[in-house]
């Protein structure tokens, strides 16, 4: 075990300490991320930015009921106070710590780590372990800001991110997609040492774009960021509001949408959009694809609704498909993303030089018919996405020689006539689930009843749909 993972393993370990407190592991992370912000700046000579009153050791020297209070005024005022990361990263910050023996004992555990071999192996990836953990154990809420770092590896490795490319994740949650991203263009540029100074300027500074709606995962993802070496700005906002559509045109685009259909307030605040829905993830696709320069391309994990919804999400398919090639589909597996029925799949796509007949054809790979369910007993590996990645080749625009494995094969093209035949429904299988007829391999219940309450979600969405265009029908 290497200092990183046994670093990771016992500050989880002291969430034990605050279940007397009633915290929760989500709000346990967040708590850390205001101490190890504080250790980690006294670590790498960057207190600069803190107040001098509120750095490590001023808390470290305070006891009892004192050290607590100081504690919580302290988050209360750094929120406005310092740098304009510490201010982002404490805005509206609070404490769920109730007893000073609880602080006490997670200031000093801290202050004990082996901090100069986690320096040596990198405290990014400290944070991202405990990102992970966060997202396995919390099972609901976490994981759908967490996308399985192997997933989002095998995305980046695809669309080969380049230097001197605006690349934005507009549902950006801990910063997987730009932090990965960063990490392959490093990799190939000597750690950016190969590039002009300006261009190096712009990579640390202008390359990346990103927008998280929520506020505590905002200030994990800066974080992650900061402990990355990623300087650039990563707003708190909306992207399915005005600050959305403001976003400048991408080379790239890499997300994975928050899960749910409801946007929670009815349509989006976006007058840009072609189709109003209050479907966020169709929101989110029509965000992707208008907001990708011409050329520009995408991979983007969406979950299967996307795939057959009638009405509004058929039409957005079919402008999808005029405006960009949608020359890929990979159908993933299920259990990857930490909650309960959850079917994905990643959508590769290429804006268009014009907004017409772009998409001639899309393969789909199943990945999940006859595949075991994913989670903590078989957890899904690099090793899993190589014949996928073999039979997508080599251009991240999927102009790679491909062959089609027939009926028995996961990998197969249908062209657009095929598609146009089904009503723009993408939500095309051919694979026979040889677990299907026994009663034994079927899904947990509350897997089945995740999937229930999704397709009932569906209907209804569908329903107030319908409703919504008979009343603008007799309005008209």
């Amino acid at each position: 075990m290497n200092t990183t993972t046994d670093i990771v393993q016992q500050l989880w370990k002291l969430c034990n300490t605050l279940w007397g407190d009633g915290v929760t592991y989500h709000q346990y992370v967040n708590e850390l991320t205001y101490l190890l912000f504080l250790k980690m700046a006294e670590e790498t000579q960057t207190e600069h930015q803190i107040p001098e009153e509120y750095r490590w050791k001023k808390l470290v020297k305070q006891d009892g009921v004192e050290q607590l209070v100081f504690y919580k005024k302290m988050l209360i005022d750094l929120g406005t106070s310092g740098s304009k990361l510490v201010q982002d990263i404490f805005a509206n910050a609070t404490s769920f710590i109730q007893q000073p023996k609880n602080l006490r004992k997670l200031v000093e555990s801290i202050d004990k780590l082996d901090w100069y071999s986690a320096r040596e192996e990198g405290l990014g990836d400290l944070y991202e372990g405990l990102l992970e953990k966060n997202a396995t154990e919390s099972k609901r809420g976490a994981g759908q800001y967490f996308t399985p770092r192997r997933l989002i590896e095998s995305m980046v490795d695809l669309m080969q991110p380049k230097p001197g490319e605006i690349i934005q994740d507009p549902a950006v949650g801990t910063g997987g997609f730009l932090i990965n991203a960063d990490r392959y263009i490093k990799e190939r540029t000597d750690d950016l040492f190969t590039l002009k100074e300006h261009e190096q300027n712009f990579q640390r500074r202008e390359a990346f774009q990103g927008i998280e709606l929520v506020q505590d995962v905002h200030r994990l993802c800066l974080m992650n960021l900061m402990l990355h070496g990623v300087e650039t700005p990563v707003f708190h906002g909306d992207t399915l509001g005005p600050q959305g559509a403001s976003m400048a045109k991408a080379d790239l685009i890499l997300t994975n949408p928050p899960f749910g259909t409801a946007t929670g307030g009815g349509h989006t605040r976006r007058d840009d959009f072609t189709y109003p829905t209050n479907n966020r993830q169709l929101a989110f696709l029509q965000h992707i694809y208008r907001g990708l320069k011409p050329g520009g391309r995408a991979a983007v994990v969406l979950p299967d609704n996307v795939l057959f919804e009638d009405n509004t999400g058929r039409s957005i398919r079919t402008d999808l498909m005029e405006k960009c090639n949608l020359h890929t589909i990979l159908r993933l597996p299920t259990g990857i993303f930490y909650a309960q029925g959850v079917k994905t799949n990643v959508l590769f796509f290429q804006r268009g030089e014009t907004d017409k007949g772009n998409t001639k054809a899309t393969w789909f790979y199943d990945l999940r018919t006859n595949m075991p369910s994913f989670g903590k007993r078989t957890p899904l590996t690099r090793a899993h996405f190589a014949e996928f990645e073999a039979c997508y080749g080599d251009d991240p625009n999927g102009n790679a020689q491909r062959v089609d494995q027939g009926e028995e094969g996961r990998f197969r093209c249908f062209t657009r006539e095929d598609v146009a035949k089904r009503n723009d429904n993408l939500d095309i299988t051919w694979l026979r689930d040889e677990n299907a007829d026994y009663a034994d391999d079927l899904p947990e219940p509350e897997v089945l009843a995740a999937e229930i309450m999704e397709q009932l979600g569906i209907a209804m969405q569908e329903m107030e749909e319908l409703k919504a265009m008979l009343e603008k029908g007799e309005a008209d």
